[in-house]
Order: C-alpha cells, then structure tokens, then sequence
C-alpha cells in the first residue's frame, strides 16, 4: 500500500490544512504464491446478500424479490482473486443499477480503492501545539460520523495514521481514525523496537477496541445488537453489505468464533495490528494493518438462493456415504448371525447329527449366532470405527465453504498490510 497526499492547502490563519490521502495497492509477486488473474476462489456470493439487505426496504423489496427469482443466484461463486478484490460486473448489481444508479454494477472487497482516495481532509498543522500535528479536524465536510448510535462513537479522533506528533512517550495513548474501519481506534504501547537502527515504539491495537463491552454499546448495529467481542458490524457504512470486520483468525475474539470455523488459529505475531513509530519525530517506521472480513449470513423467509450443482453434488456424496456408514453396525451383526449359522451348521455335520437331531442345529446355532452377532454389533456399536470411517469420509470430500480437503487448492489469507520492512 502507498500513500500520499495530494491538494495540499493551507488554512488562513495557518493552523489547519487539508488534502486528499491517495492510496495505491501494488502487486509484489515475489511474496506472493500464484497468480492473482488466474488463480480462483470460490466464496459466499455477497452481491446477492446485499441484494437481500436492500430487500428488506419497501422502496426496493419487491424490484430485488423478482430480479433474485428470474435470475435465480446463487449462493457461492467463484471467480479469481483479482476480480474479487478489485472489482468485477455483477448480473444483480448490473439490473439494480438501471433503476438504482447510485448503485454500481461493479463489486469488490476493494472496488474503487485502488489509485484513489478516501475523501477530503482537514488536518492540524500542530502550530498552536505541537501535540495537536496532523489530527483531523475535518472528513469529507464532517466533523464527526453518523453511523453509530452513540455520539462519542461517532467522534473522528487523531490522525489518518500516517504520522503522529513528534516527542511520543511510551505512555501516551494515541488515536487513529482509519477510514475504512469506519470508526476511530486507539492504539497503545507494547514493545520497544529497533527499525534498520532506528529506535521506535511499537504500538498496537488492544483486544478493548472489539470487546463486548458497555463502553462500545454504540457501535452494536442496530442498538442493542452486539454479536460478541472481536467482530464490529461495519454494514452502516458498506452500502447495507451485510460485513462483519474482525481481525484475522478471528484473533482477540471470543472462542465461538474460532471454533464454529475449522481452520482458524489466531497468532500474535501474524494477527496483530501494529505501528513501529519514533518516538522523536513522530514518524511510522513500520506497520502491519491486518484484518479480516467476514460476511454475515441469516435466513430471510422471502428468498432462497439456489445451492449450485457442484455442492449439491458433494453434500449428496456425503450424506449417501453417511446413510451407509452408519448402518454398518447393524450389517456387521446380521453378518454375525449369518456366519454363526453356518459355522454351527458345519460342526453338527461334522458330528454327523441326523435330522432327527434337530437340537443341535436349533439351541446351539441360534444362540451361538444371536451371541456372536450381538458381539459384534456391540463392538461396532460402541467404538471410534463408526466416527472415524465418518470424518475420513467428509474430510476426503474437503469443506463445503472452503474446499480444504481438496489436495492441491491454494488458500490464500489477505492481509492490508502497511509498508511492512521499514517502506514507510
């Protein structure tokens, strides 16, 4: 990521300044794996998700209810990595725009960020006070936001994130209002550091920021709504997208989050948001703004999105597959009869028993039988074999959500990661 600033002017008096905070993502193949304009992912179809959102206004339900029923979406989709961040035509987003134009026919995790900037701003020049350099006083005309449902909620506190005032204490808590988050943060210390024999402070974002707490109420959209520590709801401010943010591997968040998704280890050292700052002048050695974003999925009663024939496919496998294995338990006992049968009818033979000597074949073959089958069914029936032929099954079939059973699917993990190594 590169930033710089652009229409640059001062205020009259010269305490202020504003300026346009361009930003530019630039592809570096040789810490990446793959192509990014070949290589495909397959994910939930957020388009037709938002569509749903938007279906829940009255001005808009009935449009997007028949668009979703002639063009039957549907719920995952797959395209290639470059498309799903930068941007790529959407069939709903593309009839929806005729009749709504405000609403772009193009959807990306990062659609219209790519050489652009975030909006205006006016900063303090820090003239009057050197701990007031850079912070916002201004964003796009506004001097605080009007997403959330409490007012210092919606304060734009700090800087942009670029730079902080020079002379920083360790012990100073400092503010950052990053846009695309939606809010403003506040970071604090960690850690002394050393960047190519600079001295810094390393500064990160506490777990407080995302915890369920009564100090973040007013960021639980709609009011009252908390879905847990970790996640931030950040719908109000992504055109209705139903996007939950978080930190990647859910880090910092509360256990149900990691559990409920197979594959999710938060670290600290590949998870953590973090800024390397000198302390002398105020300015970012090193960062690393990582988070993830995740989509929020409930039932709507009006609207069904198909399951695509792929998955259908898999699930049916499975579920056959399952059906089977668990009546394994009862095959094994009627095997065990069947062949107690036959091993007591060859010993009575053996003995050379007469018809006459029906016992032999009735008393002692049946309960041997029924006695060996039971055993087995309640081996089987009482042991790991089941559970595990089960797993293997559905684990060689690999996720549903993500494939990750599937040998040789690339994973890819994104990260907006600021200037790592010292680029700034």
């Amino acid at each position: 990521e590169l930033r710089n600033k652009e229409d640059i002017q001062f205020g009259d008096n010269g305490t202020t300044i504003s300026a346009v905070s361009n930003k530019a993502y630039v592809f570096e193949r040789d810490k990446s794996v793959g192509d990014p304009k070949i290589d495909l992912l397959r994910t939930l179809n957020i388009p037709a998700l938002t569509a749903m959102e938007w279906a829940q206004l009255p001005f808009l339900h009935e449009l997007i209810e028949a668009l979703l029923k002639a063009y039957q979406q549907k719920l995952f989709v797959t395209h290639t990595v470059d498309e799903l961040l930068w941007g790529y035509k959407d069939e709903i987003l593309s009839l929806i725009n005729v009749f709504k134009p405000d609403i772009s026919p193009y959807f990306g995790l990062f659609y219209g960020k790519n050489g652009t900037n975030d909006g205006d701003y006016v900063f303090l020049t820090g003239e009057d006070n050197y701990l007031n350099f850079s912070k916002i006083v201004e964003w796009n005309g506004k001097t605080s936001l009007d997403w959330w449902t409490a007012d210092e909620c919606n304060m734009i506190n700090g800087t942009d994130g670029d730079s902080f005032h020079p002379l920083i204490t360790k012990d100073e808590v400092l503010y950052v209002f990053p846009s695309d988050f939606c809010r403003s943060v506040y970071i604090t210390f960690s850690d002394f550091e050393s960047v190519q024999g600079l001295p810094a402070l390393r500064y990160k974002v506490p777990a407080e920021i995302l915890a369920n707490t009564s100090d973040n109420a007013g960021f639980c959209i709609p009011k009252g709504n908390c879905l847990g520590s970790g996640v931030l709801n950040v719908s109000v401010c992504k055109n209705g997208a139903p996007i939950i943010m978080s930190f990647p591997h859910f880090y910092q968040a509360d256990e149900k989050f990691v559990s409920a998704i197979e594959g999710m280890h938060p670290n600290k050292e590949y998870h953590e948001t973090f800024v390397d700052i000198n302390p002398l002048t105020g300015i970012i050695l090193r960062a690393a703004k990582r988070f993830q974003i995740n989509v929020y999925v409930k039932k709507l009663d009006d609207f069904i999105v198909l399951i695509d024939k792929e998955t259908a496919s898999r699930l049916k496998s499975v579920i056959n597959t399952t059906l089977i294995i668990t009546n394994i338990p009862y095959i094994i006992m009627a095997l065990g009869v069947f062949f107690g049968l036959i091993f007591t009818w060859l010993a009575c033979r053996g003995r050379g028993s007469t018809d006459e000597d029906f016992s032999c074949a009735s008393r002692k073959g049946w309960l041997s039988a029924g006695l060996l089958g039971w055993i087995l069914r309640f081996y089987a029936g009482h042991s790991d074999f089941t559970v595990i032929l089960l797993l293997g099954q559905m684990r060689g079939k690999g996720s549903f959500l993500g494939g990750n059973g599937t040998p040789g699917r690339k994973h890819y993990v994104f990260e907006n990661n600021l200037k790592k190594r010292g680029r700034i």
